[in-house]
């Protein structure tokens, strides 16, 4: 039941790093959350403060098996997202990304309602295009160890266009690029979360190549903004929309900011590339400036600052019990 412009909203994979933040900020706003996830890589931990609250539902599910709820919105944001995460059972990170996407495309044919899809910058794979504008049809290997991710999400994508089309079902795709804050997973492999638990330990800090690989890193504050005013638009909005820093780092450039802002003993130390590992990832926000009057605000320091806060926090919990 609605009051106002109160609504109940299903999010899935909503333990996760995102969801958990995304769930805050629709709490916040004053709607009901119902987060649903199976918790292989999202955790209790992360939603803990949140289930003494009488508008937070928490429901333990796989999206790969169909959901009867009634909701008035969706965000679908189940599937792992890093690659030792997704690269562990890669049948499943594809099951989840295309079986998990006609589930919820089902549920909101159903319930004729709006959805949000959390796809990829990993769509566009390896790029000879920099940065990325959502034009670019992308450059993966269908058959490589991240294919299961990629093609997943790729699909994901296809669905819900054609679930558009064909249905009239209301869509919102969203591109995620690299993202980074506090409720990261501490062992999902991550270039953020690996440095900065590297650095808190004073151990080596491993770098793949060379380091000058470049990403763009978005503060996990700025990109649920972009997530809420992208679910607002109205329905001639469909995305993709690319949502990331368009702010390029080296990786050796995040390493040493992280050894400065923790005052790390750390050594630098260099392992091989990992295959299929893009060297350039950077996006282009053109349409999410122009759409969504968004831009990302928090600067590296500052989310690093809070970031590492975090995990400090975390460290000192697991060592105490």
């Amino acid at each position: 039941m609605r009051y106002g412009n109160t609504k109940k909203i299903l999010v899935t994979g909503g333990a996760g790093f995102l969801g958990s933040h995304l769930c805050e900020r629709l709490l916040e706003q004053g709607h009901e959350v119902l987060c649903v996830d199976n918790l292989f890589t999202g955790s209790r931990r992360n939603i803990a403060r949140l289930l003494g609250d009488a508008r937070f539902e928490f429901m333990r599910h796989d999206v790969t098996f169909p959901l009867y709820v009634e909701v008035d919105e969706i965000y679908n944001l189940a599937c792992p997202a890093s690659p030792v995460h997704y690269q562990f059972d890669p049948v499943q990170t594809a099951k989840t990304s295309v079986i998990g996407a006609i589930n919820m495309l089902g549920l909101a044919k159903r319930l004729k309602v709006k959805i949000f899809q959390a796809s990829t910058s990993e769509v566009y794979g390896d790029p000879e295009i920099h940065p990325q504008p959502e034009e670019y049809w992308g450059r993966v290997n269908p058959i490589g160890y991240r294919s299961c991710y990629d093609e997943g999400k790729r699909c994901a994508e296809t669905l819900f266009f054609d679930y558009h089309r064909q249905h009239h079902i209301p869509i919102k795709v969203a591109r995620i690029f690299n993202t980074y804050g506090p409720r990261m997973h501490p062992n999902d492999g991550r270039v953020v979360s690996n440095i900065v638990l590297q650095a808190l330990r004073n151990a080596d800090i491993t770098l793949y190549g060379d380091g000058s690989q470049t990403r763009a890193f978005c503060y996990v504050d700025d990109l649920i903004e972009g997530f809420l005013r992208l679910m607002a638009t109205g329905p001639e909005v469909t995305g993709p929309l690319n949502l990331g820093n368009p702010g390029e780092f080296s990786i050796r450039q995040l390493a040493e900011c992280v050894i400065e802002l923790t005052g790390s003993r750390s050594r630098i130390v260099h392992r091989p590339l990992p295959p299929d590992d893009p060297r350039q990832r950077r996006p282009d926000i053109t349409k999410a400036r122009a759409l969504l009057a968004w831009e990302p605000t928090v600067p590296l320091d500052e989310g690093l600052g809070k970031t590492i806060a975090y995990f400090e926090r975390f460290l000192t919990e697991t060592d105490h019990g």
